[in-house]
Protein backbone atom coordinates (compact mmCIF):
# COMPACT_ATOMS: atom_id res chain seq x y z
CA UNK A 1 0.00 0.00 0.00
CA UNK A 2 1.15 3.01 -1.21
CA UNK A 3 -2.00 5.29 0.40
CA UNK A 4 -4.07 4.76 3.28
CA UNK A 5 -6.53 6.85 4.99
CA UNK A 6 -8.08 7.59 8.84
CA UNK A 7 -11.76 8.68 10.29
CA UNK A 8 -13.40 8.75 13.34
CA UNK A 9 -17.03 7.92 13.43
CA UNK A 10 -19.75 7.84 16.01
CA UNK A 11 -19.81 9.78 19.50
CA UNK A 12 -16.44 11.08 19.90
CA UNK A 13 -14.21 10.23 22.47
CA UNK A 14 -11.02 11.47 24.75
CA UNK A 15 -8.53 9.99 22.93
CA UNK A 16 -9.29 9.67 19.25
CA UNK A 17 -6.69 12.46 18.81
CA UNK A 18 -3.79 10.65 20.24
CA UNK A 19 -4.87 7.71 17.89
CA UNK A 20 -4.72 9.95 14.69
CA UNK A 21 -1.85 11.43 15.61
CA UNK A 22 -0.53 7.69 16.08
CA UNK A 23 -1.63 6.33 13.03
CA UNK A 24 -0.36 9.37 10.93
CA UNK A 25 3.08 9.59 11.75
CA UNK A 26 3.28 5.78 11.98
CA UNK A 27 2.41 5.62 8.23
CA UNK A 28 4.81 8.20 7.12
CA UNK A 29 7.72 6.42 9.37
CA UNK A 30 6.46 3.32 7.19
CA UNK A 31 6.59 5.08 3.73
CA UNK A 32 2.56 5.45 3.15
CA UNK A 33 1.11 8.93 2.08
CA UNK A 34 -2.13 9.23 5.55
CA UNK A 35 -5.03 10.75 4.37
CA UNK A 36 -7.83 12.50 6.88
CA UNK A 37 -11.28 11.99 6.46
CA UNK A 38 -13.36 14.76 7.78
CA UNK A 39 -16.86 13.96 9.22
CA UNK A 40 -16.67 10.12 9.10
CA UNK A 41 -18.73 8.19 6.44
CA UNK A 42 -20.60 11.39 5.60
CA UNK A 43 -16.99 12.76 4.28
CA UNK A 44 -16.13 9.83 2.90
CA UNK A 45 -19.19 10.07 0.36
CA UNK A 46 -18.17 13.97 -0.64
CA UNK A 47 -15.00 13.44 -0.79
CA UNK A 48 -14.02 15.42 1.98
CA UNK A 49 -10.23 14.32 2.62
CA UNK A 50 -7.26 15.70 3.83
CA UNK A 51 -3.51 15.08 2.95
CA UNK A 52 -1.84 14.76 6.64
CA UNK A 53 1.83 15.00 7.22
CA UNK A 54 3.95 15.34 10.89
CA UNK A 55 3.35 19.01 11.60
CA UNK A 56 -0.41 18.67 10.80
CA UNK A 57 -1.22 16.11 13.87
CA UNK A 58 1.25 17.87 16.11
CA UNK A 59 0.09 19.60 19.69
CA UNK A 60 -3.01 17.55 19.67
CA UNK A 61 -2.39 14.72 21.83
CA UNK A 62 -3.52 16.05 25.23
CA UNK A 63 -7.33 17.33 23.34
CA UNK A 64 -10.42 15.80 23.66
CA UNK A 65 -12.56 15.50 20.98
CA UNK A 66 -11.33 14.50 17.04
CA UNK A 67 -9.67 16.95 14.59
CA UNK A 68 -11.03 15.09 11.78
CA UNK A 69 -14.98 15.90 13.32
CA UNK A 70 -17.61 13.05 13.27
CA UNK A 71 -21.01 12.60 11.89
CA UNK A 72 -23.48 9.93 11.71
CA UNK A 73 -24.47 9.10 8.07
CA UNK A 74 -27.72 8.25 6.98
CA UNK A 75 -26.80 8.02 3.50
CA UNK A 76 -23.85 5.48 4.29
CA UNK A 77 -26.85 3.07 5.32
CA UNK A 78 -27.79 3.07 1.65
CA UNK A 79 -26.17 1.14 -1.40
CA UNK A 80 -25.56 4.16 -3.51
CA UNK A 81 -24.10 6.11 -0.29
CA UNK A 82 -21.53 3.48 0.08
CA UNK A 83 -21.00 3.32 -4.04
CA UNK A 84 -20.48 7.00 -3.95
CA UNK A 85 -17.91 6.58 -1.01
CA UNK A 86 -16.00 3.74 -3.33
CA UNK A 87 -15.96 6.14 -5.67
CA UNK A 88 -14.30 8.54 -3.47
CA UNK A 89 -11.72 6.74 -2.30
CA UNK A 90 -10.68 5.44 -5.81
CA UNK A 91 -10.20 8.42 -7.39
CA UNK A 92 -7.84 9.19 -4.19
CA UNK A 93 -6.34 6.19 -4.70
CA UNK A 94 -6.98 5.56 -1.02
CA UNK A 95 -5.56 1.52 -0.39
CA UNK A 96 -7.13 0.39 3.18
CA UNK A 97 -8.60 2.83 5.84
CA UNK A 98 -8.50 2.80 9.57
CA UNK A 99 -11.84 3.75 11.24
CA UNK A 100 -11.55 4.69 14.97
CA UNK A 101 -15.39 4.30 16.31
CA UNK A 102 -17.45 2.30 17.77
CA UNK A 103 -20.04 -0.74 16.94
CA UNK A 104 -21.66 1.21 14.51
CA UNK A 105 -18.45 2.43 12.92
CA UNK A 106 -17.55 -1.40 12.49
CA UNK A 107 -20.49 -2.32 11.11
CA UNK A 108 -20.26 -0.17 8.60
CA UNK A 109 -17.14 -0.87 7.26
CA UNK A 110 -17.44 -4.63 7.69
CA UNK A 111 -20.78 -4.20 4.92
CA UNK A 112 -18.26 -1.66 3.08
CA UNK A 113 -15.35 -3.89 2.73
CA UNK A 114 -17.68 -7.15 1.74
CA UNK A 115 -19.20 -5.32 -1.29
CA UNK A 116 -16.28 -3.30 -2.38
CA UNK A 117 -12.92 -5.17 -1.32
CA UNK A 118 -11.44 -2.31 0.21
CA UNK A 119 -9.68 -3.36 3.28
CA UNK A 120 -10.56 -1.63 6.94
CA UNK A 121 -8.79 -1.82 10.14
CA UNK A 122 -10.76 -0.68 13.46
CA UNK A 123 -9.64 1.09 16.92
CA UNK A 124 -12.01 1.07 19.62
CA UNK A 125 -13.01 4.67 20.10
CA UNK A 126 -16.01 4.68 22.01
CA UNK A 127 -16.43 5.88 26.28
CA UNK A 128 -19.36 3.28 26.63
CA UNK A 129 -16.29 0.11 27.01
CA UNK A 130 -18.76 -1.83 25.10
CA UNK A 131 -16.56 -4.04 22.52
CA UNK A 132 -15.98 -7.38 23.06
CA UNK A 133 -11.84 -7.67 22.02
CA UNK A 134 -10.46 -5.26 24.38
CA UNK A 135 -10.42 -4.44 27.67
CA UNK A 136 -10.62 -0.94 27.93
CA UNK A 137 -12.02 1.09 24.86
CA UNK A 138 -10.76 4.65 23.89
CA UNK A 139 -12.58 7.17 26.05
CA UNK A 140 -13.33 5.28 28.63
CA UNK A 141 -10.77 6.09 31.24
CA UNK A 142 -11.12 9.30 30.65
CA UNK A 143 -15.20 9.04 30.60
CA UNK A 144 -15.10 7.66 34.08
CA UNK A 145 -12.36 9.99 36.02
CA UNK A 146 -14.54 12.79 34.67
CA UNK A 147 -17.59 11.02 36.17
CA UNK A 148 -15.99 10.27 38.91
CA UNK A 149 -14.80 13.88 40.12
CA UNK A 150 -18.21 15.76 39.19
CA UNK A 151 -19.65 12.88 41.75
CA UNK A 152 -17.15 14.04 44.30
CA UNK A 153 -18.08 17.65 44.15
CA UNK A 154 -21.75 16.28 43.88
CA UNK A 155 -21.08 14.02 47.47
CA UNK A 156 -19.68 17.46 49.20
CA UNK A 157 -22.66 19.66 48.60
CA UNK A 158 -24.81 16.25 49.62
CA UNK A 159 -22.89 16.09 52.84
CA UNK A 160 -23.76 20.23 53.45
CA UNK A 161 -27.15 19.90 52.97
CA UNK A 162 -27.90 16.17 54.10
CA UNK A 163 -29.46 15.27 50.35
CA UNK A 164 -29.78 12.37 47.97
CA UNK A 165 -28.36 12.81 44.82
CA UNK A 166 -29.54 10.63 42.12
CA UNK A 167 -26.59 10.87 39.22
CA UNK A 168 -27.19 9.88 35.91
CA UNK A 169 -24.65 8.87 33.43
CA UNK A 170 -24.11 7.77 29.93
CA UNK A 171 -24.68 4.30 29.07
CA UNK A 172 -27.84 3.64 27.26
CA UNK A 173 -26.70 -0.25 26.58
CA UNK A 174 -23.96 -0.71 28.94
CA UNK A 175 -23.79 0.30 32.63
CA UNK A 176 -19.11 0.44 32.55
CA UNK A 177 -19.15 4.29 33.65
CA UNK A 178 -21.85 3.90 36.07
CA UNK A 179 -20.45 0.63 37.79
CA UNK A 180 -16.61 1.80 38.21
CA UNK A 181 -17.43 5.79 38.72
CA UNK A 182 -20.34 4.46 41.41
CA UNK A 183 -17.24 2.32 43.48
CA UNK A 184 -15.02 4.72 43.05
CA UNK A 185 -16.96 7.28 44.66
CA UNK A 186 -18.83 5.08 47.32
CA UNK A 187 -22.52 4.97 46.00
CA UNK A 188 -25.42 3.75 47.81
CA UNK A 189 -26.08 1.67 44.93
CA UNK A 190 -25.32 1.53 41.32
CA UNK A 191 -28.39 1.16 38.70
CA UNK A 192 -27.12 -0.62 35.20
CA UNK A 193 -29.07 -1.91 32.25
CA UNK A 194 -26.92 -5.61 32.80
CA UNK A 195 -28.59 -6.49 36.22
CA UNK A 196 -31.80 -6.00 37.36
CA UNK A 197 -32.42 -3.47 39.67
CA UNK A 198 -33.74 -4.99 43.13
CA UNK A 199 -35.94 -2.24 44.27
CA UNK A 200 -36.21 -4.09 47.91
CA UNK A 201 -32.33 -3.79 48.12
CA UNK A 202 -32.65 0.07 46.97
CA UNK A 203 -34.82 0.39 49.68
CA UNK A 204 -33.69 -1.50 52.82
CA UNK A 205 -30.48 0.67 51.70
CA UNK A 206 -31.92 3.61 52.03
CA UNK A 207 -33.94 3.13 55.14
CA UNK A 208 -30.90 2.06 57.29
CA UNK A 209 -29.36 5.19 56.25
CA UNK A 210 -32.35 7.18 56.81
CA UNK A 211 -32.26 5.24 60.41
CA UNK A 212 -28.56 6.22 61.04
CA UNK A 213 -29.20 9.78 59.83
CA UNK A 214 -26.55 9.51 57.11
CA UNK A 215 -26.07 12.75 55.80
CA UNK A 216 -25.03 11.75 52.01
CA UNK A 217 -26.56 9.49 49.66
CA UNK A 218 -25.63 9.17 46.11
CA UNK A 219 -27.43 6.76 43.44
CA UNK A 220 -25.62 6.30 40.02
CA UNK A 221 -27.53 5.26 37.47
CA UNK A 222 -27.06 4.61 33.48
CA UNK A 223 -29.25 5.91 31.57
CA UNK A 224 -30.36 2.84 30.41
CA UNK A 225 -31.12 1.51 33.66
CA UNK A 226 -34.64 -0.59 33.40
CA UNK A 227 -35.88 1.33 36.25
CA UNK A 228 -35.93 4.17 33.45
CA UNK A 229 -33.69 7.33 34.15
CA UNK A 230 -32.72 9.47 37.17
CA UNK A 231 -36.09 11.28 37.23
CA UNK A 232 -38.11 8.44 36.94
CA UNK A 233 -35.99 6.60 39.94
CA UNK A 234 -35.96 10.04 42.09
CA UNK A 235 -40.13 10.10 41.50
CA UNK A 236 -40.30 6.21 42.79
CA UNK A 237 -37.96 6.93 46.37
CA UNK A 238 -39.57 10.60 46.79
CA UNK A 239 -42.87 8.40 47.02
CA UNK A 240 -41.36 5.82 49.69
CA UNK A 241 -39.02 8.60 51.21
CA UNK A 242 -40.99 11.80 51.33
CA UNK A 243 -38.40 12.93 53.83
CA UNK A 244 -35.50 12.87 51.66
CA UNK A 245 -34.13 15.95 50.29
CA UNK A 246 -34.14 14.19 46.56
CA UNK A 247 -31.90 16.01 43.46
CA UNK A 248 -31.19 14.70 40.18
CA UNK A 249 -28.26 15.52 38.05
CA UNK A 250 -27.71 14.48 34.40
CA UNK A 251 -23.88 14.38 34.24
CA UNK A 252 -24.85 14.46 30.29
CA UNK A 253 -21.94 15.44 27.49
CA UNK A 254 -19.39 16.57 29.72
CA UNK A 255 -18.24 13.02 29.96
CA UNK A 256 -17.44 12.60 26.42
CA UNK A 257 -15.10 16.38 26.63
CA UNK A 258 -12.13 16.96 28.36
CA UNK A 259 -8.30 15.96 27.77
CA UNK A 260 -7.73 12.45 28.28
CA UNK A 261 -6.01 10.70 30.80
CA UNK A 262 -1.92 9.75 30.50
CA UNK A 263 -3.37 6.10 30.13
CA UNK A 264 -5.82 6.98 27.20
CA UNK A 265 -3.21 8.64 25.52
CA UNK A 266 -0.81 5.90 25.69
CA UNK A 267 -3.71 3.18 25.03
CA UNK A 268 -4.45 5.04 21.92
CA UNK A 269 -1.50 5.74 20.78
CA UNK A 270 -0.44 2.43 20.47
CA UNK A 271 -3.78 0.85 19.17
CA UNK A 272 -3.18 3.52 16.39
CA UNK A 273 0.33 2.63 15.94
CA UNK A 274 -0.36 -1.14 15.76
CA UNK A 275 -3.51 -0.42 13.17
CA UNK A 276 -1.19 0.95 10.63
CA UNK A 277 0.39 -2.62 11.29
CA UNK A 278 -2.33 -4.38 10.99
CA UNK A 279 -3.40 -2.77 7.52
CA UNK A 280 0.32 -3.05 5.62
CA UNK A 281 0.35 -6.95 7.13
CA UNK A 282 -2.56 -7.23 5.38
CA UNK A 283 -5.48 -7.63 7.94
CA UNK A 284 -9.11 -6.44 7.21
CA UNK A 285 -12.23 -6.59 8.97
CA UNK A 286 -10.61 -6.19 12.09
CA UNK A 287 -10.45 -4.22 15.32
CA UNK A 288 -7.36 -4.06 17.46
CA UNK A 289 -7.70 -4.15 21.20
CA UNK A 290 -5.63 -4.96 23.79
CA UNK A 291 -6.31 -8.13 26.14
CA UNK A 292 -4.06 -8.59 29.07
CA UNK A 293 -1.89 -5.76 28.01
CA UNK A 294 -1.45 -7.77 24.60
CA UNK A 295 -2.30 -6.51 20.81
CA UNK A 296 -5.27 -9.21 19.78
CA UNK A 297 -7.20 -8.48 16.81
CA UNK A 298 -10.77 -9.15 16.75
CA UNK A 299 -12.93 -9.64 13.88
CA UNK A 300 -15.60 -6.90 13.48
CA UNK A 301 -18.36 -9.08 13.40
CA UNK A 302 -17.32 -10.47 16.77
CA UNK A 303 -16.30 -7.65 18.22
CA UNK A 304 -20.01 -5.95 17.43
CA UNK A 305 -22.06 -8.60 18.43
CA UNK A 306 -20.07 -10.24 21.60
CA UNK A 307 -20.58 -7.28 23.87
CA UNK A 308 -17.87 -6.88 26.80
CA UNK A 309 -19.49 -8.51 29.99
CA UNK A 310 -19.47 -6.87 33.33
CA UNK A 311 -17.10 -8.02 35.95
CA UNK A 312 -19.04 -10.17 38.11
CA UNK A 313 -16.23 -8.83 41.15
CA UNK A 314 -17.49 -5.14 40.62
CA UNK A 315 -21.37 -6.17 40.77
CA UNK A 316 -20.53 -8.06 44.52
CA UNK A 317 -17.32 -5.06 45.16
CA UNK A 318 -21.15 -2.86 45.09
CA UNK A 319 -23.15 -5.15 47.36
CA UNK A 320 -20.05 -5.30 49.39
CA UNK A 321 -18.77 -2.00 50.60
CA UNK A 322 -21.92 0.68 49.75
Amino acid sequence: MKKIAVFTSGGDAPGMNACIRAVVRTGLKMGVEVIGIREGFEGMIDGNFVSMDRKSVSGIIHLGGTILHSARSDRFRTKEGRKEAFRQLQAAGIEGVIAIGGDGTFTGADIFTKEFNIPFVGTPGTIDNDLYGTDFTIGYDTAINTAMHAIDNIKDTANAHHRLFIIEVMGRDAGFIALRSGIATGAEAILIPESKTDTEALTRILSLNEQKKKRANIIVVAEGDEEGGAFEIAKKIKEQFPSFETKVTILGHIQRGGRPTCMERVMASRLGMEAVRALLNGKRSVMVGQVHKEVVYTPFEKAIKHHQRVNPILMEMVEMLA
